[in-house]
């Protein structure tokens, strides 16, 4: 890869991951077992505006960052690649490559990576996680007290990410002027 990282690059990921920790740690809903809240926003942004790789390094060390300041529970290296794995995907699937006509659409753009996501990763995956930390045999248990936040995330993310996209196409005129080299796509 031949793109130079520029200071302003790194000081919009620093600042979206500001606003990650923010909305995770102190704007959600949380307990041991359940996260509901709206910290895929600056997610969206990242994916939307920078990619795939921008997005798997924001959410995961934004994740990284949030359990070593503001820990909920014991932390678990295992969050935090599934928090890059998520930031991956939204990237994939959201982000508008420069000089490309490539229009988000609702599916596959939005609902497919969304459905991954809260599915895969969140229920899953970070599920197993749970069960693992607190050393128990019950993930049906912690899968079925986890599903109904699966659900409401998963409502939430596919009414606010259309919203989120057309504020982005704005952002990106913005931030366009302030970026060299083409780091933000037209």
């Amino acid at each position: 890869m031949n793109k130079r990282i520029s200071v302003r690059l790194i000081t919009y990921c620093a600042m979206l991951i500001a606003v990650e920790i923010v909305l995770n740690r102190f704007c959600s809903y949380n307990s041991t077992f359940q996260k509901i809240g709206l910290s895929f926003i600056p997610i969206i942004i990242t994916a939307n505006l920078l990619g795939p790789a921008c997005a798997a390094i924001v959410y995961g060390l934004a994740d990284l960052i949030g359990a070593l300041l503001f820990p909920i529970g014991p932390y678990h290296p295992g969050f935090t690649i599934c928090a890059a794995a998520m930031g991956f995907v939204y990237g994939i699937f959201l982000y508008k490559k420069p000089g490309s006509d490539k229009k988000i659409r609702f599916f596959p753009n939005i609902i497919t990576p969304v459905l991954i996501n809260n599915i895969v990763f969140s229920l899953f995956i970070n599920t197993a996680w749970i069960a693992m930390l607190y050393s128990s045999k019950t993930y049906g248990g912690y899968f079925l007290a986890r599903l109904p936040e699966a659900v409401i995330q998963i409502v939430v993310s596919m009414i606010l990410i259309p919203t989120l996209i057309k504020l982005c196409s704005q952002l990106r005129k913005v931030i366009k002027s302030h970026l060299p080299n083409k780091e933000v796509s037209q």
